[in-house]
């Protein structure tokens, strides 16, 4: 599967990551939602590259029936936080192995 995924039609649950890189980590979580044949959508949002439409997104997702924020970011993990910050749907951050941490920063 493509990690921009532009099927947004009834999706219940966001799957955000930082970077197209990240999507080896977050496919985990996209398999999953399709195993249990929830409907969602994955976006690349960059909180550092891209942080108006980062929060676009999360100042939508209610309105647009979203019930969960999957956000997958390596290094300090800024997306799952900034995401949250910017909505009330739960947002549940990923962490994904960086080059130096192993994605032990994210936490």
């Amino acid at each position: 599967m493509n990690p921009i995924n532009e099927n947004t039609k009834n999706a219940q649950v966001g799957l955000v990551m930082g970077s197209s890189s990240d999507w080896p980590t977050m496919q985990f979580a996209a398999d999953i939602l399709d195993q249990f044949q929830i409907p969602f959508e994955a976006k690349v949002l960059s909180a550092h590259r891209m942080p108006d439409a980062m929060f676009d997104y999360a100042a939508s997702a209610l309105s647009r029936g979203l019930r969960a924020i999957i956000a997958g970011a390596g290094g300090a993990a800024h997306l799952p936080g900034m995401l949250a910050a910017k909505t009330i749907v739960p947002v549940y951050g990923v962490p994904v192995a960086s080059k130096y941490m192993r994605g032990e920063d994210s936490l």
